[in-house]
C-alpha cells in the first residue's frame, strides 16, 4: 500500500491560483489517482481523478478552472487550481486506488483557504 503526502495548500485571495502536489511512496503507474475535498461541516466530494488508462474526470463546479495531471515517473499527481473561489475552501485529500484489488490509500490532507 502506497503512502501519500500532499503539499501546496495555503491561503489565497479569490481569483488566485494554487498548485497541490501529492507524492506516493511507490509506483502509481497502475493506479487511479484522485483529489477529494471536504469543506467544514460538509461531505467529502470527489474533485477530479486521472485513471491509469488515461481517463480524466472533473467535478462540474471546478471544470475549466482546475487541472489534474500525473507524472508516473515521479509517482506524483498534481492539481492546478485557478480562479479560486471562496467556496473552494476545504481540506484537499489525495487518494490512490489500484483497480480490482481493493487497495486504497489516502493522504493526510492539505488545507486550502480562499479569502473573498
Amino acid at each position: 500500500q502506497v503512502q501519500l503526502v500532499e503539499s501546496g495548500g495555503g491561503l489565497v485571495q479569490a481569483g488566485g491560483s494554487l498548485r497541490l502536489s501529492c507524492v506516493a511512496s511507490g509506483s502509481i503507474r497502475d493506479m487511479t489517482m484522485s483529489w477529494y475535498r471536504q469543506a467544514d461541516g460538509k461531505q467529502l466530494d470527489l474533485v477530479a481523478f486521472t485513471s491509469n488508462d488515461g481517463r480524466i474526470y472533473y467535478e462540474e463546479v471546478v471544470e475549466g478552472r482546475f487541472m489534474i495531471s500525473r507524472d508516473n515517473g515521479k509517482n506524483t499527481v498534481s492539481l492546478q487550481m485557478n480562479n479560486l473561489k471562496a467556496e473552494d475552501t476545504a481540506v484537499y485529500y489525495c487518494h490512490a486506488e489500484r483497480p480490482f484489488t481493493g487497495e486504497v490509500s489516502w493522504g493526510q490532507g492539505t488545507l486550502v483557504t480562499v479569502s473573498s
